[in-house]
C-alpha cells in the first residue's frame, strides 16, 4: 500500500492559492482516474483510493490546516502500519524554489515549511515528498504569509496547467510503481 499526502488548507477560500498547490496537484490525478474524495474523520482527512498495477493506493487530503497536517499523517501511518521509507509520499508547495521547479527527495528537514515541520514532528525526515516551487517576483511585494496565500496569477496557472501538473503526476505514478528517482530542483514552467 502506498499513502500519498498532499499539503494544503481546507475551504473553497484557499482554493488554487500558493499553498494549495499540492491540494490541486492531488485533485487532479484523483479526477484523472475517476476517483471520488469521502471526508474520514478518524485520520482529519478527505481520502480516495484506487489500484495502480495490483498496489492499493490512498490519496489524502488532511483536514487539519496546513500547520498541522502531521496529526493526520500520523494517524493514518498508525492505523495502515505504513513503512514511511518507502509507503508515504508528500506533495508540497516550496517558498524556497522558484516558480514550477520540482524537487523529489527521500528525506529533509522542513526548511522553513511549518507543514513539513508538523510532519518531521510527527514523523520524522524519512519519507518521500515532492516540493513544487512557487516562489515569483510578487513575493517581493507583500510578506510571505500573505504571499503563500496569494493565488497564482494568470500565466502561473497556465504554466501550472500546461507543465507543472503532468511532471508531478508523472512523478506521483512512478511513486505507486515503486521507481521515483530523487532530482535536484528541475524547471519545468517558463514563467
Amino acid at each position: 500500500m502506498k499513502l500519498i499526502l498532499s499539503q494544503g488548507n481546507p475551504g473553497i477560500k484557499y482554493s488554487r492559492t500558493r499553498h494549495n498547490v499540492g491540494f490541486y496537484i492531488i485533485d487532479q490525478f484523483a479526477a484523472g482516474h475517476n476517483l471520488v474524495w469521502s471526508e474520514k474523520s478518524k485520520f482529519n482527512a478527505l481520502m480516495a483510493e484506487t489500484v495502480i498495477e495490483d498496489e492499493k493506493i490512498l490519496l489524502v487530503k488532511p483536514t487539519t490546516y496546513y500547520n498541522e497536517t502531521g496529526i493526520s499523517a500520523r494517524k493514518l501511518i498508525d492505523f495502515y502500519t505504513l513503512d514511511l521509507k518507502k509507503d508515504l509520499l508528500v506533495i508540497h508547495d516550496d517558498l524556497a524554489l522558484p516558480f514550477g521547479a520540482i524537487r523529489t527527495r527521500k528525506q529533509g528537514s522542513d526548511a522553513g515549511n511549518n507543514g513539513v515541520k508538523s510532519l518531521n514532528n510527527h514523523l520524522g525526515p524519512d519519507y518521500h515528498r515532492i516540493r513544487i516551487g512557487i516562489n515569483s517576483e510578487l513575493r517581493d511585494r507583500m510578506d510571505d504569509a500573505e504571499f503563500v496565500l496569494s493565488r497564482f496569477n494568470k500565466e502561473e496557472s497556465e504554466q501550472l496547467d500546461a507543465t507543472v501538473l503532468p511532471y508531478v503526476i508523472n512523478h506521483i505514478e512512478q511513486f505507486c510503481q515503486g521507481s521515483l528517482e530523487v532530482t535536484s530542483h528541475k524547471s519545468v514552467a517558463s514563467t
